[in-house]
């Protein structure tokens, strides 16, 4: 499978992974509709957030600009390459 290249279908991956973020949260506050579990939710987001774009925007810019991610599995399969090459 190529990778995708079409915009219209970029952008709608894009939304789709919002609406289903937003539809999860929903669901989660509607389960335990408490100010804390909103506020520990945001927080995960936003944690989870900085860890993607510390997995490919501070790795390929700073830590190895040779290398290009394609996804998560790529990342880990790279991380355990690197750590048996020490």
């Amino acid at each position: 499978m190529g990778d995708l290249q079409d915009v219209r279908v970029l952008y709608a991956k894009a939304g789709l992974f919002v609406l289903g973020g937003v539809v999860s949260s929903a669901l989660v506050l509607l389960e335990c509709p408490r100010i804390r579990v909103a506020i520990f939710l945001a927080i995960a987001i936003w944690c989870f957030a900085r860890a993607y774009y510390f997995a490919f925007y501070v790795i390929e810019r700073y830590v190895d600009p040779d290398y290009r991610f394609s996804g998560l599995w790529a990342l880990g399969r790279y991380l355990l390459e690197r750590r048996r090459n020490r």
